[in-house]
């Protein structure tokens, strides 16, 4: 028996395989057991602890031997409870008694595979190196020749065009004496004018009915009161029933993939909608999993999901790698765009999104000659916080910089690059430069970017970072209450403290917007493809990208 217990013991894991490691200090712990009641994934326990002591007593102490127990606070081994470091044990102690600390020696990721099934993960990418986009500087500064602008003084009009602009000379514009009139059979694409900086999908499911609804009155807010018009995407699974018919629909772009998960609900309220959404976006691919389609696993499908998608409650949502009536991409782009812009009289704006990858250069020839194509947004390797393998997110995917630059300089070379936008996403503000990132992608040929992940950790103060830190989107265990369908986890957030925060965000980049765009003489027009703004201390990076060499 005791050679089958140390056999058994054998075989378990140390905890310097794991990446996080809880320490906890004895002497400061009151036991009151917040930490344990709170730990996601129930890494730690209450446990006992017995120790042999030496004890010697009275005026000629004999050594004795005495056996005491005590109450501790154990992490556990098994590799299914992992700590991920979320850190919620430390916010909830009173006493600064346990933390977490990453081990850099870790080996989980040979030991993550149980049953053989892949790792799977929420956040994103674990690559903690600096990414293209914090590289590049901006080094175009106006001195006396050029006009430079006071950044807190000078009118700005940091503002995007969101739909195809045709050139004044194809303009179906017909004068009739002094009026100018539509030619019979002309068609003008719809256009909107929005703030140049976008909140990516993320649908009612993913995130919770909190986080979501402060990201809503958050966009509301803005438009309403602060006159930014920030537009803000659904994301796969449609949109309440009360959005959709109320006054606040122009301030959001539902978006339609290839589950078609709440299209029925948004068709049908068609007849009863007093705006007109913002556009309609069309996923083929998102920049976490290319290739992949969306999963909503079974245990966030509650009653509101489920209502709001047309499912039954507790399904797995999974939806197809690629839109099933389509045979190829041309087909699609084609027959969708055209189709769902039938719906809305031609009135409203619909684009693509694709996952960033060689293939982009294919679908973008496409959309150049379909006359109904309203833009193209690419998503690129850092991109998306949905769950995904593990491999899919570390290994799979383009990087978004040259990406987007190869799509505006075929733009450029077709004399099309004034006429259909481009929206980069995909690592956004991952080091928490989001103006800085957003005015580098615009100077390489971005008309506007797309932010989610930054979005969840400024506004929600999420725990997730690119160490695999949390991470738990996947999983519906969400420490702070963002990507969580249980009550008693997104009871934890604060709708309105999230809708300010989302406010604050967008102010204060506007404002470094108007930093960075000042010294170029940028005020009423945004330097969309103005890549001499830009220069970067590799050699690499600067003829990757057509741009600058400085150092």
């Amino acid at each position: 028996m005791e050679s089958a217990q140390r056999l058994d013991h054998n075989s378990e894991l140390t905890l310097l395989e794991f990446p996080f490691i809880i320490r906890w200090r004895e002497d400061r712990c009151s036991r009151c057991g917040r930490c344990t009641a709170v730990c996601p994934t129930r890494a730690i326990e209450a446990s006992v602890m017995a120790r042999r002591l030496v004890d010697s007593e009275g005026s000629t102490p004999l050594p004795r031997t005495i056996r005491r127990v005590s109450q501790v606070i154990r992490q556990v081994n098994d590799i299914d409870r992992h700590c991920v470091g979320c850190g919620t044990c430390s916010l909830v102690c009173p006493n600064m008694a346990i933390m977490p600390e990453y081990n850099p020696n870790h080996k989980f990721l040979f030991h993550k595979n149980r049953g053989g099934v892949p790792y799977a993960r929420g956040g994103r990418r674990n690559d903690p190196a600096t990414s293209t986009l914090d590289k590049l500087k901006f080094t175009r500064i106006s001195m006396l020749t050029d006009p430079s602008l006071d950044a807190g003084r000078h009118e700005f009009h940091i503002r995007t065009l969101m739909g195809r602009i045709l050139p004044a000379e194809q303009l179906p514009i017909q004068r009739d004496g002094e009026l100018l009139q539509l030619a019979p059979g002309g068609f003008i694409p719809p256009v909107r004018e929005i703030f140049p900086i976008r909140i990516g999908g993320m649908s009612i499911g993913a995130l919770s009915p909190p986080m979501w609804e402060g990201l809503a009155m958050g966009v509301a807010y803005l438009n309403e009161v602060e006159n930014i018009p920030v537009v803000m995407c659904s994301g796969e699974g449609g949109l309440p029933p009360r959005l959709l018919k109320s006054r606040y629909l122009k301030y959001f772009i539902p978006q339609i993939a290839s589950g078609y998960f709440g299209w029925d609900e948004i068709i049908h309220a068609l007849p009863e909608m007093i705006e007109e959404p913002a556009a309609i976006e069309i996923k083929y691919g998102q920049g976490a999993k290319p290739g992949d389609g969306g999963l909503l696993m079974a245990y966030k499908v509650l009653k509101l999901i489920a209502k709001i998608r047309g499912v039954p409650m507790y399904v797995d949502l999974a939806s197809p790698p690629t839109h099933q009536t389509k045979y190829s991409i041309e087909e699609a782009v084609a027959k969708m765009i055209q189709s769902v812009s039938m719906a809305w009289g031609f009135r409203v704006p619909v684009y693509p999104k694709i996952s960033g990858t060689k293939t982009a250069l294919a679908v973008l020839n496409n959309l150049a000659r379909n006359p109904y194509a309203a833009a193209l947004t690419i998503d690129g390797e850092d991109g998306a916080t949905g769950a995904a393998y593990n491999v899919s997110m570390d290994k799979m995917g383009h990087p978004i910089a040259s990406n987007l630059r190869d799509c505006y300089l075929e733009l450029v070379k077709s004399g099309k690059q004034n006429e259909l936008p481009l929206f980069a996403a995909g690592g956004v503000g991952k080091e928490a430069n989001l103006a800085a990132n957003a005015a580098s992608l615009i100077l390489l040929g971005a008309s506007g970017v797309d932010i989610g992940k930054y979005i969840m950790q400024a506004a929600a103060e999420c725990y997730g970072d690119e160490r695999n830190r949390c991470n738990l989107c996947n999983l519906g265990r969400c420490p702070r209450g963002i990507t969580t369908q249980d009550p008693r986890l997104y009871r934890r957030l604060d709708a309105d403290r999230v809708a300010e925060r989302v406010v604050d965000v967008f102010k204060t980049a506007e404002v470094e917007l108007k930093k960075i765009f000042a010294p170029m003489g940028r005020s009423t027009q945004l330097p969309i493809g103005m890549s001499d703004g830009l220069g970067v201390g590799d050699q690499a990076i600067a003829d990757r990208l057509s741009i600058s060499y400085v150092c």
